[in-house]
Order: structure tokens, then sequence, then C-alpha cells
């Protein structure tokens, strides 16, 4: 056995509900058309916290052992046989999708709802689409992203979530001058404050049960934030449109009556499976529009400028880096909204202890 064919790295895996381990793998090594990245941060996302706590992300079950982790970023460890791909060392974000480009979905130009997708870190398949929290990452050298010049990888570590904040202000349209409702101060909803903001929103107002999320919001743009109880609504606001980040039924209900007659809800924050009760009444009697937005396609690469050059404000976000071996730590805090937005796994430089 050569010393490429023993070397190992860690990983976090989930093998089941509140069965978390941070175990040795083999370092895989990439193939033609693959890149190798050395992963430096990974960002704690909802869907982590809920193969952790229950062995599920909605109807997608763990099946077999799962690395966690889709939103990385680190550096090129090394291209395989005959590939193009960015010089070792070069700071990198990786694109999590991958769609089968053959697709209607695809052959629209829609790779986000692609009918045959795959996603790092996912149960929605079996085998498995194992995930990026590992020390090393092989994927398709067209997924990995060269960083631009002046993003450090500590802020480039929630390119991912923004870029999934962009999609839902995209699937806005035209906010320019508008005043808009954010249910949720969760990470996905600072950073869609945010992404309102750099699309020049004139007002946001952001709601949450939590003094500390509502406080980044205000740090990265709203210009209101207001703590609500569950169920409470905001049916004076009469805002242009809102977007739905919390994926609680009582949030898509603020939104519903929290928006003008003729109004715009952007359904993003993913709600409890199965059918959820919507006030049917109020979407035909008021001339709502109602339409959703899941995770994203090339906004990924509009995203990474726009955090270099500050146009995205999100560096208040990042509450809370913890190295990997701290996993436990990291996940019971990511967990808890009172004390996190945006918890980031340290895996350290390639090579240090």
């Amino acid at each position: 056995m050569n010393d490429r064919e023993s070397a190992t790295m860690r990983a976090v895996v989930a093998h089941g509900a509140g069965d978390l381990r941070l175990e040795e793998r083999p370092i895989p090594v990439p193939g033609p058309g693959e890149v190798a990245v050395d992963i430096r941060y990974g960002g704690i996302c909802g869907s982590d916290l809920h193969y952790w706590r229950h062995g599920a992300v909605g109807e997608f079950r763990l099946r077999e052992p799962l690395v966690l982790g889709h939103e990385i970023v680190g550096r090129v460890r090394e291209a395989g046989p005959g590939t193009q791909a960015p010089p070792p060392g070069t700071p990198v974000a990786v694109h999590p999708l991958a769609s089968c480009g053959r697709c209607r979905q695809c052959l629209s130009g829609r790779h986000n709802t692609c009918l045959d997708t795959g996603y790092l870190g996912s149960a929605a398949r079996n085998p498995h689409v194992q995930g990026g929290f590992a020390d090393v990452l092989v994927v398709p050298a067209e997924r990995v992203l060269p960083l631009p010049e002046g993003l450090d990888l500590r802020l480039a570590a929630v390119a991912e979530p923004a870029a999934v904040a962009w999609h839902a202000v995209r699937q806005a349209g035209e906010v320019r001058g508008k005043r808009v409702l954010v249910t949720g101060a969760g990470p996905i909803g600072c950073l869609v404050v945010a992404a309102l903001r750099a699309a020049g929103a004139a007002e946001i107002t952001v709601t949450d049960v939590h003094e500390a999320p509502l406080a980044v919001a205000k740090q990265v743009g709203a210009t209101s934030a207001v703590r609500v109880d569950a169920g409470d609504g905001l049916d004076q606001l009469a805002a242009d449109l809102a977007i739905e980040s919390s994926g609680n039924p009582a949030g898509l209900r603020t939104c519903m009556y929290g928006v003008d007659r003729g109004g715009l809800v952007v359904g993003l924050g993913l709600l409890p499976p199965g059918d959820t009760p919507v006030a049917a009444n109020a979407l035909i009697t008021r001339e709502l529009r109602l339409v959703g937005s899941f995770r994203f396609d090339t906004e990924l690469i509009e995203v990474l400028p726009a955090l270099a050059d500050g146009r995205l404000p999100a560096e208040p976000v990042v509450t809370s880096v913890l190295p990997v071996a701290h996993m436990q730590e990291a996940f019971e805090l990511a967990a808890d909204p009172a004390r996190s937005c945006k918890v980031l796994l340290d895996f350290g430089e390639p090579g240090v202890a």
C-alpha cells in the first residue's frame, strides 16, 4: 500500500438521529475531469441540523452514513489527469448542485429544479450524495469557482446561502424603491435582507421571535426589526412584497396579510412535509401572487463578486467559527437561534494539526 492509499482525512458523518461522528476516511483522489479541494470552512445549514437531530430532512431519511455539508470553501489541492483547473492553492467555492443537463427543466435553464438532481450532503438519493464537511472533497471541475481578488475564505463561506437569498430576490422581480417584508431572521433571512439592500429596496421590515437574529438583520440592512409571537401578523404594513424565510406556516400567514392587496409573496423557507394550511381566501380576495424559490443556479457566480466588493454586506451573518474537532458544540450552537446566526466549521490549513 502506498502513502496515498493509506492517507486519511477527517469527515463529519451523520449515522442517524442524534448520532454525529467525526470519522477518519481515505483521502479521495480526483479522476479525469475532477478536482480535489482542501476544505477550509463549512457553514452549518438547517438541513445539516435536521439530519443530526432527526435523521431526516422532510421525506429524505438517512439510509446509510452521510457526510454532511454543502456550504464549503477551500483551496485547490490537485486536478485529475488531463483536467483543466485552477492551479493548486487557488481559493475556491464549490457549487453543490449536480443537475442532469438533459431533462426539460435543465433544457429550459432551470437547473435548480432538475428532475434528477444531486446535492452535496443530501439523502434524497440512495446511495446518498456525500457532502463536503471533510478535509478533502473531490468534485467535477466545472463546479469549482475561483474566488475574486480580495474575497477571503471566511466571508466566502456564506456564498452558498447568499446565492439562495439572491435567487429569492430575483424571483421577486424588480425591488428597487419598494417596501419589503421578510419573515424569519435566520441566516437565510438575514442574507435575503442583504440581497434586498444590494438590489435597492427602500424599506425592509424583518420579523423573528428572537432578539439576536433581529440585531444581525439590522446590521445587514433592515430598516425595521419586529419581534413577534407565533401567529402574530403585521396586517397594516401593506408592503409591496414579502419573502417568507422562516419555514413556519405562521410566517407565511404574516406575509400574506403583511403585503398590500395585489402584492407578491415569495415562499423561500421550506415548510414541514405534507400539506400546509394556507389562507386561500386571502390569496383570492386580495389578488395576491404567490411564487416559490428553491435553491439557486448561476446566482453563486454572481454572489462571489458582490461579497468581494461589499455590495452584499454579509460579514455580520457569521457569528461563530469553531474547529471541526468541536463539531458537537458547533452544531448545538447553530441549532440555537438565540445565540447564533451562521456557524462555521474550521478544518484548518492543510497539513496543520
